[in-house]
């Protein structure tokens, strides 16, 4: 089903038979591998993950740090490490430009640690020895609404370990359904998905969700979905950082039909020195070498939503300002190399000036000021005048 035409105004907003579609998802999967590539890529990836098993957590973190850090410096990268340099820059315009690389570095580092938590995962976290492994923070407003009878829909963001946050909340008996693309090779997809099920963590296929996500809520079985991706030109622009982000409409088109609790979060890795210059550079500290913190960012219900004058911007402006929070909670755990704000608003490709509709939007959000307005709004012109001069639809 093709997404909604997208606009810089948003869908009327109140409206419960507004059709529901993933933003930018095509309508049926991919051809995947089931042949003798596929077994052999499965077999290679199983013998792959016994490597740290053997080496055990804490070498194998450390190896991993090591080698993300060595790819991430490699030559084919240098425009990867600019970019998330760059907009490093934009979310902590505090930072001077060595911290930005050096959490650019660190986002490396994160990514290859993450593949080694990854493959611990299903063994660690089982209901005899989670609670060595999770920290549950404040999520008392978090089980409340996802242990009611209300529709729930869980946003992270590719900040933290988000796996962590559906394991533990399946450990704690919430039937979670996270969307999920199926991996190419038909042999690993199913190895993946058996292994999350064991759990109690279950994977919506993104194929066949636009079916299948409202028949969960309906039974008020929390959906999870991992929302800071760019959404594509069609997306809803709402404010990241002080620029806009192209933000999926789907969820919040869900969440309004269905008057489902939106619930915010993320797993933080814990004992490994998060910061830079804190305890020498990397340098483990903790006695537990897989720990996390679950962390609750944002709950709210349709009594806040339904009563904005844009329902549907008002949700997504608001679960992208819990991301914000997600990502300043751990910065050096962020994927700063995904290009966060390539698509732009109809307004900057056309060059046109910023469009009176969309002002009035971001000034009806309660949160906003003056100051943050006239950063957003000075960002698009210069956004805009970039695109004009280099004959450009999409930011590099």
């Amino acid at each position: 089903m093709a997404p909604p035409k997208e606009t810089d105004t948003a869908a009327p907003p109140t409206r419960s038979d507004t059709p529901i579609t993933l933003d930018a998802a095509p309508s049926k999967p991919r051809t995947r591998g089931d042949g003798p590539l596929g077994y052999a890529v499965y077999g290679a990836l199983r013998t792959a993950l016994m490597v740290p098993q053997i080496m055990g957590p804490a070498a194998a973190l450390n190896t991993a740090r090591s080698a993300g850090r060595a790819f991430g410096s490699l030559p084919m990268n240098r425009k990867r490490i600019e970019r998330a340099t760059e907009s490093i820059g934009m979310a902590m315009p505090h930072l001077d430009e060595p911290t930005r690389r050096e959490l650019a570095l660190r986002s490396y580092e994160h990514l290859a640690m993450l593949a080694v938590e990854v493959a611990f995962m299903p063994r660690v976290l089982s209901e005899d020895a989670w609670t060595r492994h999770i920290h549950i923070g404040s999520m008392a407003p978090a089980l409340e609404a996802l242990l009611g009878d209300r529709p729930v829909i869980l946003i992270t963001g590719h900040a933290g370990n988000w796996e962590a946050m559906g394991y533990t909340l399946a450990l704690l008996g919430v039937r979670v359904h996270a969307l999920y693309r199926p991996l190419d090779l038909v042999p690993v997809d199913r190895w993946v998905r058996r292994t999350r099920r064991r759990r109690g963590l279950g994977l919506l296929d993104k194929f066949g969700a636009v079916r299948v996500a409202p028949e969960k809520l309906e039974k008020r079985e929390p959906l999870a979905f991992v929302a800071d991706q760019n959404a594509g030109d069609r997306g809803l622009f709402v404010p990241y950082f002080g620029r806009l982000t192209s933000t999926y409409k789907s969820i919040g088109l869900l969440a309004i039909k269905h008057r489902a609790v939106i619930v915010c979060g993320f797993g933080r890795r814990v004992g490994w020195d998060e910061h830079p210059g804190e305890a020498g550079l990397g340098r483990h500290v903790g006695g537990n070498d897989l720990r996390f913190t679950v962390h609750l960012t944002d709950v709210f219900g349709p009594e806040e939503y339904e009563a904005q004058p844009d329902p549907l911007y008002y949700l997504t402006a608001r679960y992208r300002r819990a991301l914000e929070r997600t990502v300043l909670a751990a910065p050096e755990q962020y994927l700063w190399m995904h290009r966060i704000w390539k698509s732009r608003p109809r307004h900057e490709r056309l060059g046109k000036p910023f469009p009176d509709p969309l002002r009035a939007k971001l000034e009806s959000l309660p949160w906003m000021n003056d100051a943050d307005l006239e950063r957003i709004i000075d960002q698009s012109d210069r956004d805009r005048a970039f695109l004009t001069a280099n004959n450009l639809q999409r930011l590099p």
